[in-house]
């Protein structure tokens, strides 16, 4: 029965009627982009402005940057100083953050809904007024090589991805680590922040995202009254970046410690571009909740309580990016079995999709599944504003997660084992093995590569 309402509440989704004025766009003069979706459930509102620049924008010498800088827009600008910022949100009742990813940056603030002239205040602000004082640079740079140091450097899987991701992407900016390597950071000094800064942070290079209990003409006027008067800057352009033509299969073997071995395989594989027609990205989104999207999927029913070969598997992929990504496999072997053995029982749930053509209703359930965490993801306005701001700083237009459900509601089991043949090649595979060392061991993170491959 909640199978049958899976796939009910999946056709209601698609229906075009759900979505009838569903986004509002604007464009100010200065190239800054305005979206504003209402969501009157309750009296608040998220707004995030959105930059294009993150890791992928970032050249040898000063990896990190763009997180760095992240962390050094909390430190105050001429008009409100040092802790001003935060006083003020607090004041006001909201909660701020910022991330950063491989192709953009992101701050945010969620008020009550009277509260949104506040945060376009503060943003407005420190889009063109930020202080970046030495003195507080030195103290932020230790602060995010800490974060590194917590988040990487101890942590084993982390590690692991880090080098696959470095050893899978040969020619692609994704190889950089969006925290940077340590060496850029201990270099790094408040003059490049400055200077990237100044060559990226401008309306012409932003998007506004707007989401909540809000009348959108409203908002355009708000957004006038405090961005209009920034000027737009000249922004480098950015030339095309293809990365190198898998030739072979690639291997690590990762030694460092740890409490459990860990098994990571990465293919290769496209991602939705503006003006094509490729559904293969949608394809791809498919298999992976085939393989991994809930107790009843491929590796839960065979990997893990069948064969009892796994503790946990699952397969990751996100299609949209900028650059083409990764398809990850991502297990770990349960006691009495090595990371071997389950490599080549993961390939074999690979080979299935390949060679004998899905069950209607295996890739029924499927869909259902993809169109329940799609609501489930919409019930959030922080979500939702993420999506938009996500596909705006990487120049894809909203409509396409509007439409997304439909283009999953398309496909075939023909073409579930034609891009599974398509991308999923063995020659193609970056393969990564950890192997715990004793935690006591002096042998730390020493690394071996065999072969010749990338993680997002």
């Amino acid at each position: 029965m909640f199978f049958k309402k899976l796939i009910y509440l999946s056709l209601l989704f698609l229906s075009p009627l759900c979505w009838a004025n569903d986004v509002h766009e604007y464009h100010l003069k200065n190239g800054l982009t305005l979206l504003v979706k209402e969501d009157h459930r309750a009296p608040i509102v998220i707004s995030e402005i959105w930059y294009r620049v993150g890791s992928s924008y970032e050249p040898n010498g000063i990896t990190g940057i763009s997180h760095a800088l992240e962390h050094m827009m909390f430190r105050g600008t001429k008009k409100f100083g040092p802790g001003v910022l935060e006083k003020i949100v607090s004041k006001n009742g909201g909660e701020q953050n910022a991330f950063t990813d491989s192709d953009f940056t992101a701050y945010y603030q969620k008020f009550s809904a009277d509260k949104l002239a506040v945060s376009f205040e503060l943003e407005a602000d420190r889009m063109r007024n930020l202080l970046l004082r030495p003195q507080n640079f030195l103290k932020e740079i230790q602060v995010v090589m800490e974060e590194r140091r917590m988040r990487v450097d101890d942590n084993p899987q982390e590690i692991l991805l880090e080098r696959l991701n470095a050893a899978a992407f040969v020619a692609s900016p994704y190889h950089h680590p969006v925290i940077g390597w340590k060496t850029d950071l201990q270099n790094m000094t408040v003059e490049d922040l400055r200077k990237w800064y100044e060559t990226w942070y401008a309306p012409n290079n932003a998007i506004l995202v707007v989401v909540g209990d809000v009348k959108p003409n409203r908002v355009y006027q708000l957004a006038q009254t405090y961005f209009s008067n920034l000027k737009p800057i000249t922004l480098p352009k950015i030339k095309p970046v293809k990365d190198l033509f898998p030739l072979g299969e690639k291997r690590l073997i990762i030694h460092t410690p740890a409490q459990l071995p860990w098994l990571v395989m990465a293919y290769p594989v496209p991602v939705i571009k503006q003006d094509s027609n490729n559904q293969d990205p949608y394809v791809l989104h498919v298999i992976a909740t085939l393989l991994s999207g809930g107790n009843s999927a491929r590796f839960a029913k065979n990997l893990v309580r069948d064969q009892q070969i796994a503790a946990d598997a699952n397969a990751l992929y996100n299609p949209i990016s900028r650059l083409d990504s990764l398809f990850l496999l991502q297990a770990t072997p349960t006691a009495g079995h090595n990371l071997s053995e389950l490599e080549s029982s993961v390939l074999k749930q690979i080979k299935q999709l390949q060679t004998f053509s899905v069950g209607t209703e295996e890739l029924a359930r499927a869909k259902a599944q993809i169109a329940a965490d799609k609501i489930y993801q919409d019930d959030s306005i922080t979500a939702k504003a993420n999506e938009l701001g996500s596909l705006a700083a990487i120049n894809l237009p909203w409509q396409i997660e509007r439409d997304y459900l439909k283009h999953i509601n398309a496909i075939t089991p023909r073409q579930v084992q034609t891009v599974a043949n398509k991308y999923l090649l063995a020659s193609h595979l970056t393969i990564a093995y950890l192997l715990p060392l004793s935690i006591n061991s002096t042998n730390f993170n020493s690394l071996s590569v065999i072969g010749s491959k990338h993680v997002p």
